[in-house]
């Protein structure tokens, strides 16, 4: 069996994560976000109570890195465990 890479798998899975967020930093920044939320809630039948904060240029950035960071570990951690798995799968 193949074995995964695990920094392109954590670049991939990190790049992903960090594009997600920056859509979700756009909507807020847009005023958008609030009614996104409502809508998506709405569709899954749930009825919540939050409210979208004001933009905020700093934390959106921090949002993003981090969304980065998390994606990337989880990335190198799959391959990392697949790759041990995958020596005891029979072929």
């Amino acid at each position: 069996m193949n074995n995964i890479n695990g920094k392109r798998l954590g670049l991939t899975l990190g790049t992903f994560a960090a594009f997600l967020h920056l859509v979700w930093v756009l909507l807020v920044a847009f005023n958008w976000a609030q009614a996104f939320s409502d809508f998506v809630h709405m569709m899954h039948f749930i009825d919540h109570p939050m409210t979208i904060l004001p933009f905020s240029f700093g934390r959106a950035i921090l949002l993003i890195i981090i969304a980065f960071i998390v994606g990337n570990v989880i990335g190198n951690l799959f391959a990392f465990f697949w790759n041990k798995m995958s020596k005891y799968a029979p072929m």
